[in-house]
Parts: C-alpha cells; structure tokens; sequence
C-alpha cells in the first residue's frame, strides 16, 4: 500500500517518500504529466533502484503513465506519440524488474472523440500490440548486436488498463469495453495485459459496490477475470454511483465510505494486491494517515 509519488530527486528521493508515509507500493509518473521526458529518472539508476526496494520487500509498482496519451485519439500523429512514449516508459520500467521488483505502467486507455466506443476500443487495441511489437523488434535488435539470447528488452512489464468512470469519451468505462480492448491485442501479447481496478471510477460508471458488491466482484470475474485484476487505486467517491465525475474523495469522506473500505481490504482476492491511494493530499501525513487507517480495517 502507499500513494503517488513525486518524482522530483530522482529514485532515491522516491524511496524516502516512501519510507516516510509507511508506504509498502507507490506510483509514480515515468515522465511528466504532459507527456516530457523525466530529468529526474536517470535510467542508468533504475536497476539499482529496483535491487533496493526488492530487498526491503516492497509490493509492485504501479507506475502511472501521463494521461496525455491517447491510443484511441483521432490524430495519427497523437497515437504515433502515445505509442512511442509508452515504448520508452516501459525500457525504462524494465531496467527495474531486471533488479528483481516487480512493475507495472497503468495507462488510461484513451478516449475515442466521438469516433464511438468500438472505434475507440479497437485503437486502443491495436496501439498496444504495436507497442509490444516495437519492443519485440527492439530487443531481436540488441540480440543481433550482442550476439546474446538476452531479449528481454522491457523485462515483460505488464501494462494495467484502469478502469475509468465514463467521463466524457472515455473508453474503458465497463468491464466489457476493457474485455473488448484485451481481446483485440495481437493474441502473441495479449498475456501482458491486466487490468486497475479504480474503487472511484468503478462506483462511477455505475457499479454499485456498496448495494450489490458480490454482483460487481462476480461481473468482474465473469468479463475480465481476477488473473487479469493485478492492481487497485484506492479512492473514495465525491459525487457517487453512475456520477461519471471521477472526481476522488478522501478515504471515508466520500459516497463509498469506510464500510466500503472495509470490505475491500479484507476481501481475500482484492487484499493481495498493491493498493495506490490517489487521494488529495491536506496535510504533509495525509497518506500516511490514510495508509493507517485502511490497515487499521483489517480483521
């Protein structure tokens, strides 16, 4: 469990933030925001970084890319930048699991600009199995170079969609929209995508986790799997059921509630995994507070 971090000092200004709100997982972007290469990640400290946070146990990263990217977007020019960005982030993120820690790159999947949720999905789809392809040629590349069979390239870092709240022309707003997505990567990658569930955006689509929770973990199972389900954002509701706002609350101060929470955490399939708290940060311990508090729920 932890939260998103900045990244500003580089890796081990990272692991001291973590350490300092108790965390045990984290994010953080790979770039900024706006899609810009980090000065901050220097990638010849990533495997280093990874040996470090690997032998004080950490759980998985759940590294978040920029929401700038846009697989689904209208403009080819935008895609060919989405797709390129995300070849860079996951090199990147695969000098980390070559030290040991495991990592995964969460995209937003894109929003489809009113070419409608088909259209929109089926970019998606195939802007990842071009990504997976670039890395593959990649890494046949430096095999041909170095005359090793070293292809790992990006370490089979997976790449998480997360479930979204249906804003706007979001795609991914249902389980199904993202079971379409998975379906459509070329079937030679199709093992490198899971899924982050979002407790915010998912109670804002419309899935009602306080009224018909079992429904919703068995819908979840039926159309994507739990296998698939390898992270959650751990966010309260501000506006609440089929809202469409993905606006976040606090832990407990929104629509969902403790109870909610509660439940989550002791939830055998949803508590194994890495839990990244997106919550607005009030105080310098907020996070921290919050990370007390969701273990605190634990039976």
């Amino acid at each position: 469990m932890g939260s998103h971090l900045s990244t500003a000092g580089g890796w081990k200004a990272l692991i001291r933030r973590s350490h300092e709100e108790g965390g045990t997982a984290f994010a953080f972007f790979p770039r900024s925001p706006y899609g810009k290469r980090s000065k901050s990640l220097d990638p010849a400290g990533a495997v280093e970084f990874g040996r470090t946070i690997k032998a004080e146990g950490y759980g998985p990263l759940v590294v978040h890319a920029p929401y700038v990217y846009n697989l689904a977007g209208k403009d080819p020019a935008k895609r060919a930048f989405a797709i390129d960005a995300l070849v860079e982030d996951l090199t990147l993120l695969g000098a980390i699991r070559a030290g040991g820690q495991e990592t995964y790159l969460n995209i937003h999947p894109g929003a489809h600009v009113g070419q409608g949720v088909e259209t929109g999905c089926r970019l998606i789809a195939d802007g990842l199995s071009h990504v997976f392809e670039a890395l593959s040629g990649n890494a046949d590349a430096r095999v041909a170079a170095s005359g090793t069979s070293d292809a790992s390239g990006d370490g089979g870092v997976m790449i998480l969609l997360e479930t979204m709240a249906g804003k706007g022309t979001e795609c991914g707003r249902t389980f199904e929209e993202l079971r379409s997505i998975i379906d459509g990567v070329d079937a030679a990658f199709r093992d490198r995508i899971g899924v982050t569930f979002d407790t915010c955006h998912v109670f804002d689509a419309g899935y009602d986790l306080i009224g018909d929770y079992d429904g919703v973990m068995r819908s979840l199972d039926e159309v994507i799997g739990f296998d698939r389900v390898r992270a959650i954002h751990a966010n309260d509701s501000m506006f609440g059921l089929a809202s469409h706002k993905d606006r976040h609350a606090n832990i407990g101060e929104g629509k969902l509630g403790l109870p909610f929470f509660k439940r989550l955490v002791n939830d055998p399939r949803m508590a194994k995994l890495p839990m990244i708290l997106e919550t607005k940060e009030l105080t310098e311990t907020t996070h921290r507070e919050e990370i007390v508090l969701l273990r605190g729920l634990r039976r």
